[in-house]
């Protein structure tokens, strides 16, 4: 492997490449034909001759993994040629509604793609992700004569995917992490959407990698030189203690009459173009899906290859669980997805008698606890471990040994302050597998890494956000520091659940559905400041997203609440009842898990018959769903002591209760039936 030896069919399936690409973008009149014909050779010298996968097994652990960051039609071709659940039909859907080729790859929908990408960036810091649970896993599970788990992680990336901040976040963190495993190949046609890059991506490529602590490799022709791609992957490979870029100059929508322009970036090849393209090639100009029988041998040998490689990999496992019984049962476990049986039993319970605390100091208990029952979860801070509180006492960083820091098997990752890699790395380290990741910084800052948190729900990977100083609570920070509207992006995410706890059982039952959710990423809107354990709170019941914590018969009204404003309802219906006003509490700690329950059940909790109030020291958006009422921030917060804070903004105990009396006055007055905002038409 490496020396180079041609074959007879390399340019053939270099032009059958190049060729479907042309048909697959120009059937569907829709995307980006250019880079798969520039990146042809490389795709077809890396999967024909290093790649190691099993096509007929596409979740076989050892497998390396192939990330396209710079997400095109380029992968679908690839998977279909080797033989991977993708049929030519699928190819002639490219883009069509419900087919198996989406305009991106998307995870779990298409056979053999590891990560969702598109959003340019992501995809690179994904490769990271997948690179550092591989040295992690190995580092845990690999010993003496059982090299168990040690793929490589190959990612394609572009001009586009290397402006992106994501991007430049996790490369500076891979190469401080020296992931020798990690080999990113850069396709530099010096072309974006605007036009040549030279109008804005003039840096010097190399030297910003170098300076990342990275191996930088170049082939002047990525065009033709076969022998120069297939050296510089041998020559990344070599490389243990760096992860290497391959700045691969390659000519976009190559044997296009347009090639070397953005015209052939995102739009299709005219037809005249796609018959020139073939017959410059040696291909049937006026037959489209042309796939020569060489073409399907040359990666079927490829695929056969994978499969005995699986084989001898399934036979090593076979001899590692006589010799190592105890390891084997943990990794097998940990590859299938299923936690440890009992688990849950080491989550902390609550009574009113215990201490008040802030619920970032909650999840900090829960951690403690469950970790030593979990080796599965990873994860770590942007430089807030202090005030995330999200270190385990004893916890190993996930270090390089030479640093004398920590070590790959170490569980707890610096992610330094880099919010956005973060959590697209995190998204990498669950689709790797055996790894539930958690990370952790300011609610605020989770608006920095809104990209990866949305592909995180769009791929279903199992991410736990840590997000503390959750509100005005936090106080003297301020505004800039004080989440208002995040709640309400969060909230809006399809499958992400986000949970905003009011007491001890609440943060627990938060960490116990989301570690259950293997398929939904969560955020745990946590507090700086204190908060009392309340009567009527359990797991089991905050388990449902929502439910009533204050209940009276013939209630005047309801107040729903969440998080820290929880015990300023209950002071403020306290107050009423010494008036004689009757007001119920419902306690809504996460929406999505709430509207997860059967209709009876939830209009037991928001049931008709009284105005319901809506309390949350944050944007109002949203309640309306689940309130007739809303009161909450009309806009920024402020800075001050966080108590100071609150009252300038009414949310205390006598104010709500006056607020409360007001809503009750205007729907006495107002007559009729009040139905519960649940009973809806569709």
């Amino acid at each position: 492997m490496s020396q180079f030896t041609p074959k007879p069919t390399d340019n053939t399936s270099i032009a059958t490449i190049r060729t479907l690409a042309a048909d697959v973008v120009g059937k569907a009149n829709s995307g980006h034909p250019g880079a798969p014909m520039g990146m042809a050779p490389v795709s077809h010298v890396l999967f024909t001759r290093f790649f190691n996968a099993n096509p007929k097994n596409s979740k076989w652990f050892n497998r390396d993994r192939f990330v396209l960051s710079n997400g095109c039609a380029l992968q679908y071709i690839l998977l279909h040629l080797l033989g991977y659940k993708l049929s030519m039909d699928d190819l002639k859907a490219f883009r069509q509604l419900d087919s198996l080729t989406p305009g991106h790859p998307e995870a779990h929908h298409t056979d053999g793609i590891e990560v969702t990408t598109g959003p340019l960036g992501q995809g690179f810091a994904n490769g990271v992700g997948l690179a550092m649970a591989q040295a992690h896993l190995g580092a845990v599970y690999n010993r003496p004569n059982f090299d168990l788990i040690n793929n490589y992680t190959y990612v394609f990336t572009g001009d586009g995917c290397l402006m992106e901040g994501v991007a430049s976040e996790a490369a500076s963190l891979a190469g401080h992490l020296q992931l020798g495993n990690l080999i990113v190949i850069y396709d530099d046609n010096h072309i974006s959407i605007d036009g040549d890059t030279a109008v804005a991506f003039t840096e010097n490529v190399e030297q910003r990698f170098l300076s990342y602590g990275w191996q930088v490799l170049h082939v002047n022709d990525g065009d033709n030189d076969l022998a120069a791609i297939n050296g510089a992957i041998v020559t990344a490979r070599a490389e243990k203690s760096k992860p290497t870029i391959i700045c691969l100059k390659t000519t976009i929508g190559y044997g296009s009459k347009q090639q070397g322009t953005h015209g052939v970036h995102g739009s299709p090849l005219k037809p005249d173009d796609i018959q020139s393209l073939k017959t410059k090639f040696g291909f049937p100009p006026d037959q489209k899906f042309y796939v020569p029988k060489e073409t399907y041998d040359t990666y079927q040998a490829a695929a056969l290859r994978g499969a005995k490689l699986e084989s001898q990999w399934n036979s090593l496992l076979t001899e590692y669980a006589k010799a190592y019984p105890k390891e084997h049962a943990e990794l097998t476990r940990r590859i299938s997805g299923k936690l440890p049986e009992g688990w849950e039993q080491t989550l902390p319970v609550y009574t009113p008698a215990d201490p008040a605390q802030a619920s970032r100091k909650l999840s900090e208990l829960v951690l403690t606890a469950i970790t030593p029952a979990l080796p599965d979860l990873m994860g770590g801070s942007a430089d807030l471990t202090g005030s995330n509180l999200t270190k385990v006492k004893g916890t190993v960083d996930f270090q390089p040994p030479s640093t004398g820091l920590g070590s790959y098997a170490g569980t707890y990752i610096r992610y330094g302050v880099r919010e956005h890699g973060m959590g697209a790395i995190a998204n990498g380290l669950h689709a790797y597998g055996g790894i539930v990741p958690f990370v952790a910084t300011f609610l605020n800052f989770v608006s920095y890494a809104a990209g990866a948190v949305r592909l995180s729900a769009l791929s279903k990977h199992q991410v736990i956000w840590v997000a503390t100083h959750d509100s005005i609570g936090l106080g003297e920070d301020g505004p800039t520091h004080q989440p208002i509207e995040t709640a309400v992006h969060l909230r809006a995410i399809p499958n992400l659940d986000f949970w905003r706890p009011a007491d001890g059982n609440e943060t627990s039952a938060a960490y116990f559905v989301a570690l259950k959710s293997t398929q939904t990423p969560s955020v745990f809107s946590l507090s700086r400041q204190n908060l009392p354990n309340l009567e009527g709170s359990t797991i089991e019941r905050a388990a449902r997203g929502g439910y009533v914590l204050y209940e009276v018969a013939n209630e005047d009204m309801t107040i729903v609440s969440s998080g820290s404003e929880v015990p300023i309802a209950l002071e403020a219906a306290s107050l009423l009842k010494k008036e004689g006003i009757n007001v119920r509490l419902v306690s809504l700690p996460c929406w999505s898990v709430f509207d997860k329950q059967d209709e009876q059940y939830r209009l037991s909790v928001l049931r008709s018959g009284a105005p319901i109030l809506s309390l949350e020291a944050l944007a109002t958006t949203g309640w309306q769903k689940y309130s007739h009422e809303q009161y909450g921030l009309p806009a920024w917060g402020a800075s001050g002591p966080y108590l100071k804070v609150y009252e300038k903004f009414g949310i205390t105990g006598p104010n709500i209760a006056a607020v409360s009396k007001k809503v009750i006055a205007f729907y006495k007055q107002k007559g009729g039936q009040v139905v519960s905002p649940l009973v809806k038409a569709l």
